[in-house]
């Protein structure tokens, strides 16, 4: 069945293409394509789609539409074992999925300088549709890819069905809740940072060893980080999800180097090793860009990339996109979860002033029914002390607690009508209140909070029943914890956005099922959470363990080496 389908999508492919082109942008500091088509050199040896394809950043006439060519993707130049040529590469849009009904078709020219990746910027297609699109190279065919534009900006549209996800190590276990979420056949889904890992193999290892490796050295070079994408994209499991809906990304620290902050690297040392780590993040970003379909806004410049970005949803939703790692001060009395009365200084700046000002004008702008803060690390307060003293994450909000309070406060002034922070990072599932003041339980509750855990990262991980955990006693807004991986399907429509807490028991081996562990609602005007379904916990509980080594294993489970 696979083979004819593939058969037919070649034909009616070979039937209805042209050479017709339209808005395409080829890569990062190449130029538009222009209406004749890159010229032609000799047919390639192989399929070179075997990194997948992609669509992102919707809107309400358009989408970008991304492919990047590798006849070999682990080719340690980071070149895909590509010619050193320009390729011209065919996409074709379609409003059915057997391309019937052609609504688009051109030519991009995939650069070797870009390593022949290939961005098509679309607009000027109907509003709060679905299209599938496909690419051509030769006689090769790639994937068809299922995309969607965002409903006109008067207009609420249907229900939205929104995943998101974030933290897949590739050597920690197998991709197996990229491919269940696509089963879902959401219309969005978000990425929230650590989509690859820097390390080389045998750094970063789980107990019991990982099940797959890394190749290559640390990704420090522009060709470590494109071998690095190449081996994660060319996972089957993470191009289902991709070709399924749109992808709204953003990075987090990973992608670069671990715990990074600025222009100032993890060990943070002398000048020399910032002038290094600026070009780390030059190539780390132009490889980012390279693999992610990103609008051309997204080109990087140097070490500098721009992220932090809007996407609206028809009179639904604003998505607020943000990047917590590019201007942020660096982490106060440096990483992990410690005592530190520096993180209240009101100087200090997770976003930078400039996105700061970016979010509170879009909350007072906001006409939106839901206001939707993706972003990459925890929000809410994580109290580990049960004492007077307070220890917290540093590389979270809770390292910048003035800048925290003043973006919640902008969409209280705001009179957001309801705000949901989307977060990652953590490694688990987790569901929280917001709160105006976390130091007295009883503050107004002026928003919520949804962390979905990793794809694979610390593996397989275990149930564990949430009422147990000693963050929840210590933090009585903190409302849910499970450490199994998985993801966040959200469903939201003008009455309520709910939200299944996903899990899979394992990711060791490939092929677990999907379970939904927790279900939480929360209702328009009604800020807080509203738990709706718990599934029950069976195995010898959490509670058998100190408080302080639950504690602790909760900081083991979300600091890298």
């Amino acid at each position: 069945m696979a083979d004819t389908a593939r058969l037919l999508n070649r034909r009616s492919f070979l039937v209805t293409s042209g050479l017709a082109v339209g808005t395409a942008y080829a890569a990062a500091g190449a130029p538009a394509a222009s209406a004749a088509p890159a010229p032609r050199g000799r047919a390639l040896p192989g399929d070179p789609f075997t990194l997948g394809v992609a669509s992102g950043d919707p809107a309400a006439d358009g989408f970008v539409l991304w492919t990047r060519l590798a006849l070999n993707p682990h080719a340690e130049d980071g070149l895909g074992g590509m010619p050193s040529r320009i390729v011209p590469v065919r996409w074709e849009v379609a409003s059915d999925e057997r391309f019937r009904r052609i609504e688009r078709r051109g030519t991009a020219a995939a650069r070797p300088e870009s390593a022949h990746s290939v961005h098509v910027e679309l607009s000027g297609l109907r509003s709060g549709r679905h299209y599938w699109y496909r690419f051509r190279v030769d006689d090769h065919i790639s994937p068809v890819g299922r995309t969607g534009t965002t409903p006109r900006a008067d207009t609420f549209g249907s229900a939205l069905a929104m995943g998101f996800v974030s933290c897949s190590q590739f050597e920690h276990g197998y991709f197996t809740a990229y491919r269940r979420l696509a089963e879902e056949h959401p219309d969005l889904i978000l990425h929230l940072g650590d989509y690859q890992y820097e390390y080389k193999k045998g750094v970063y290892v789980i107990t019991g060893g990982n099940p797959r490796d890394h190749e290559g050295p640390e990704t420090v070079t522009l060709a470590n980080y494109r071998l690095r994408h190449a081996q994660y994209k060319a996972d089957a499991d993470l191009q289902a999800a991709h070709s399924v809906a749109p992808w709204l990304v953003v990075f987090d620290d990973h992608e670069v180097e671990n715990n990074w902050a600025g222009y100032i690297p993890e060990d943070g040392s002398d000048t020399p090793t910032y002038d290094q780590f600026r070009a780390r993040r030059a190539a780390a970003f132009q490889a980012y860009y390279e693999n992610m379909p990103l609008r051309r806004r997204s080109i990087p410049k140097g070490p500098d990339i721009q992220v932090y970005r809007r996407v609206q949803w028809g009179r639904l939703a604003n998505f607020h996109m943000l990047d917590t790692r590019q201007f942020r001060d660096d982490q106060a009395c440096g990483d992990g979860n410690k005592v530190c009365p520096d993180a209240a200084n009101p100087a200090r700046t997770i976003t930078g002033p400039a996105q700061e000002k970016w979010l509170l004008d879009g909350f007072r702008r906001s006409r939106a029914r839901w206001d939707v803060i993706g972003q990459q690390v925890f929000f809410a307060q994580r109290d580990s002390d049960a004492g007077p003293v307070k220890k917290t994450s540093q590389d979270a909000w809770d390292g910048y607690v003035a800048s925290r309070d003043r973006i919640t406060k902008g969409w209280v002034d705001a009179k957001v009508r309801n705000a949901v922070v989307l977060t990652g990072d953590v490694h688990a599932h987790w569901a929280s209140d917001l709160k105006a003041n976390y130091d007295d339980p009883d503050s107004k509750t002026v928003g919520a909070e949804l962390v979905c855990t990793s794809i694979t990262s610390t593996g397989d991980g275990a149930d564990s029943n949430p009422a147990d955990h000693p963050y929840l006693k210590i933090n009585p807004h903190l409302r849910f914890y499970n450490n199994q991986r998985g993801y966040v399907l959200t469903k939201i429509g003008k009455d309520e956005m709910r939200a299944d807490f996903k899990t899979v028991p394992f990711v060791r081996t490939p092929g677990a099922a999907v379970s939904t562990k927790a279900t939480f609602v929360i209702e328009d005007r009604v800020p807080g959470l509203r738990q709706t379904y718990l599934r029950p916990y069976s195995a010898p509980k959490i509670a058998s363990l100190s408080d302080e080594s639950v504690i602790e294993q909760t900081i083991r489970n979300e600091t890298q080496p």
